[in-house]
């Protein structure tokens, strides 16, 4: 008896078969055989067909109750959707089988192709899927990469010490103290290039030098090694701010938001040498933490320096100009990408940069420049720069903290902690 592969099958026919008393399987195939035999014309013999490979195995399951037989018949087909139908139909004038009367009807006709779409479909799927997530970088992809690791290789030695530091140790006025080469390498991925590291419990004299010259932010590891590196460096050498990685991270593996977040919480060398000498056993980051507040709510610590100059007389009551959402976070975008740079940025009222500059040379850029409507810039807000904003009819001044109070004068002046 010939046989398809179901591989090849094109359709499957699917019937029912009623028979009024008990037959046998065999009795069934021979029935569809001979009583469709010479209906359908020589080229759609059933017995020819199966020969050639174009019917397959007809499959039938028979269940006797009660006298009675049902059961199913199967014929996969590799004909046409006509011949397949034909063939169809001809199973369904069989009305006895043996001795008994008997009725077939087709159910359906299966398209096998349907089911093997379907597969492939959902196949195609998953190949896609995992096609995506394995796909090339997009050209920024790249971009980034290759930037990061160029600032990688801009790691200098500097020193007598050969301490890891970035590129522009040298001529920037600040710079980030941090503990190890790999905390070098994080803070210089990020952009910031003018980080050392001391490599070492012990301080090195080429910090203690660049302590006395430049003003210095450490930023250690948030944990109890950090507070004992900051004791010590409090000891030996000029510390102007404080800072730490967030509660249980070092500061070689956070991001870049985190980074930025650390050191605009930084809080002066002094407060933290007090603050670690009054409360040994509180770590220093709870002193970051809490500093925001104090400075809002405590204005005159006891440890803060007295004021220098007699301040100016309260300005008169006047109507300042109203901050939008939007100007109030592109404020906050520019200070954040100010950080560390000790530099500044005018701009018009349309928030376009007229001018970068040292925050040395704000007084002299805004005697030139006409139409400056606010200066971001990364440092204290104090008198000299609210007097030459005042001059020069400036809006806004944004910094990282403030020394004036909002109502000594008619600039608005907008902090960290008010964006």
């Amino acid at each position: 008896m010939g046989k398809i592969s179901p591989v090849s099958s094109k359709y499957i026919i699917h019937a029912n078969i009623e028979i009024e008393g008990v037959v046998d399987r065999p009795d069934v195939i021979g029935a569809i055989f001979g009583q469709t035999e010479g209906l359908l014309g020589a080229d759609l013999e059933l017995r020819e067909l199966q020969k050639s490979g174009r019917i397959g195995r007809i499959e039938v399951n028979t269940e006797t109750r009660t006298g009675k037989t049902k059961g199913s018949i199967i014929i996969p087909s590799s004909l046409d959707k006509a011949e397949t139908s034909i063939v169809g139909a001809a199973l369904e004038i069989i009305q006895r089988i043996g001795p008994c009367n008997a009725k077939i009807e087709v159910m359906n006709i299966e398209d096998v192709r349907i089911s093997k779409r379907s597969m492939v479909v959902e196949r195609a799927k998953e190949l896609l899927k995992k096609m995506m997530e394995n796909t090339m970088p997009d050209s920024q992809e790249l971009a980034d990469e290759v930037t990061a690791s160029v600032r990688v290789m801009e790691i200098v030695e500097y020193g007598k010490d050969r301490l890891p530091a970035g590129p522009a140790i040298n001529e920037s006025d600040e710079i980030i103290v941090v503990e190890g080469r790999a905390d070098v390498l994080n803070l210089l991925k990020h952009g910031f290039k003018n980080a050392i590291a001391i490599n070492g419990t012990s301080v090195p004299e080429t910090i203690i030098e660049l302590c006395s010259k430049k003003v210095v932010t450490v930023f250690v590891d948030g944990d109890r090694g950090g507070n004992l590196i900051i004791k010590e460096l409090t000891q030996v050498a000029d510390i102007d701010f404080v800072t730490k990685a967030p509660d249980g991270k070092e500061v070689e593996e956070i991001t870049k938001k985190e980074i930025h977040k650390a050191i605009r919480s930084r809080i002066s060398g002094e407060q933290a040498k007090l603050e670690l000498s009054r409360e040994p056993d509180r770590t220093a980051m709870e002193i970051v933490k809490r500093q925001p507040y104090q400075q809002q709510h405590q204005p005159q610590q006891q440890f803060q320096r007295p004021m220098q100059q007699r301040p100016y007389p309260a300005a008169p009551a006047i109507r300042r100009p109203q901050i939008s959402p939007d100007e109030k976070n592109a404020f906050k975008k520019m200070l954040e990408d100010l950080i560390g740079t000790r530099g500044a940025e005018i701009l018009d009222n349309k928030l376009a940069v007229l001018g970068k500059v040292p925050i040395s040379e704000i007084h002299t850029a805004l005697k030139s420049i006409t139409n400056a409507h606010a200066v971001v810039f990364d440092g204290s807000i104090e008198r000299e720069i609210v007097k030459a904003a005042e001059e020069s009819n400036v809006k806004f001044l944004i910094g990282m903290d403030s020394k004036i109070r909002p109502n000594e004068t008619r600039v608005t002046l907008l902090t960290v902690a008010e964006l």
